[in-house]
């Protein structure tokens, strides 16, 4: 979601929009199961993302990244295994 949908301030909830910034997902990206990814970040393309994952922060392209919060694990090395 790229919005929290409403304010923080009690008096302002209910008429507020709240922030909103864009996701931006890069080419053959792959998600694990029950992945959140908060808004304004940016995964860069051929990155996986591992299961339950909570993407707080961008992510590079051609890396592994899992956690809460989510943090790069290892680079993928194109055309290497």
């Amino acid at each position: 979601m790229d919005s929290d949908f409403h304010g923080i301030d009690p008096l302002q909830r209910r008429t507020s929009k709240g922030i909103s910034l864009p996701v931006v997902i890069g080419k053959n990206v792959w998600f694990g199961s029950r992945v959140i990814v908060q808004k304004g970040v940016c995964i860069g393309e051929n990155s996986i993302i591992a299961s339950q994952a909570v993407v707080t922060r961008s992510i590079p392209p051609n890396c592994v990244a899992g956690g809460n919060p989510a943090k790069i694990i290892r680079y993928i090395n194109e055309g290497k295994n």
